[in-house]
Parts: C-alpha cells; structure tokens; sequence
C-alpha cells in the first residue's frame, strides 16, 4: 500500500491525484461538505478522475479516486480491499451493531448477531435506483439500510432520530470493518472466545 501511495508523490501539486483530496479536505473544513456527501471531478487531458462516494471528505487519499474517460468507461479504480465484493455486507460481534434496529425482527440487534445490509449497484441517475431499492427491501425486510456502490447508503428509521443514530453507527460500523480487511481480519468471523464458550 505504501509503495502505491508513493508512487503519486512526484505528481505536481495540481494534479487530480493530489489536487481532488487536497480540496475535499477544504470543502470539509469549511462546512461546504459534510460526513460522506458531496463530491469533485477534474478532467485532465482523456481522463476524468472522481472522488468516492460514501468517503469521508476529509480523509480521502490519491489512490482513493476513480478514473474514467470521457465515455464513462473505468480505466483506473481504487485498490481491491477499499471495495467491498459481493451482494451484501456482512459483519458480526462488533459493539454498534446494537445500534441497528431489525424490522423484521422487531427489535435491536446485539452486538454477537450478524448485520446484513444488501448491496446493489449505482445507476447513472438516482431515479433509476427505485427499482434495485424496492428489490433489496423486499430480499432483506428487516434491513434499516441498502449500501449502493460507489455511491453511498440509505438509512431509514421510524423516526428522523433513529435514521440519525443509525446512519452514525452504519458508518461507524462500515469504516471499522474496512480497517479490519486492511488489517487481514475478518468482520464477519467470530472471535475465538466466544466460539469455544458456546
């Protein structure tokens, strides 16, 4: 990972690469982007390079960025572990699961229960996510959430307060689980002692 991120090190200060998380923090602490919302794009010769959706504005790296050309087309992406493979999000054993209301359940989760949010992939404009959203809602009734690729999450709740606590502790969750992938650890294994403790 370091030897990737070096590798932008002789890049010129206006570059994408160093110029899109340079102005990111800016906008952050500046109160013009807040959380994981808003976003940049700047187009040098071909290329258009794209901060990430659902990223901390204000923690964003230059091998964070997308790359396409002017087609839409990908040429470059973000390294494999800061992309989460597959249809769902799983993880387990972790303390602000507790914060996730189950719909189908009826109650909170504990933190020893697995979090399952569905994933489903982006769309060009977001009226056209109705359809995958509805879909995810139907597979997975007791999700309070759908991840959408390279976008970001919604979060509902009974009332906007508990949409708000639970958005907080998504995020929490999602964050803490990437670090854990980065770290060889498995979000969704369960630890040893409660294992041999069943």
């Amino acid at each position: 990972m370091a030897l990737l991120r070096s590798s932008f090190q002789d890049y010129s200060e206006e570059h994408p690469r160093k110029l899109i998380p340079e102005l990111c923090k800016q906008f952050y602490n500046l109160g013009w982007v807040t959380g994981t919302g808003g976003g940049i794009s700047i187009k040098l010769d071909d290329e258009i390079y794209i901060a990430p959706s659902g990223v901390q504005k204000e923690r964003i790296l230059p091998d964070d960025l997308f790359i396409q050309n002017i087609d839409g087309d990908d040429l470059q992406l973000p390294p494999d572990y800061k992309k989460w493979p597959g249809r769902e999000f799983r993880c387990t054993h972790l303390e602000m699961i507790k914060g996730i209301y189950d719909h189908e359940l009826g109650r909170y989760l504990r933190f020893d229960e697995e979090l399952i949010v569905p994933i489903i992939e982006n769309t060009p404009f977001e009226k056209d996510l109705e359809q995958r959203m509805e879909h995810a809602m139907k597979e997975y009734p007791g999700s309070s959430a759908v991840l959408v690729r390279r976008h970001g999450v919604y979060v509902w709740g009974h009332t906007w307060q508990k949409a708000k606590a639970m958005a907080e502790c998504y995020d929490y969750l999602f964050s803490l689980t990437v670090e854990m992938k980065k770290l060889g650890l498995d979000p969704n294994d369960i630890p040893k002692y409660y294992r041999s403790n069943k």
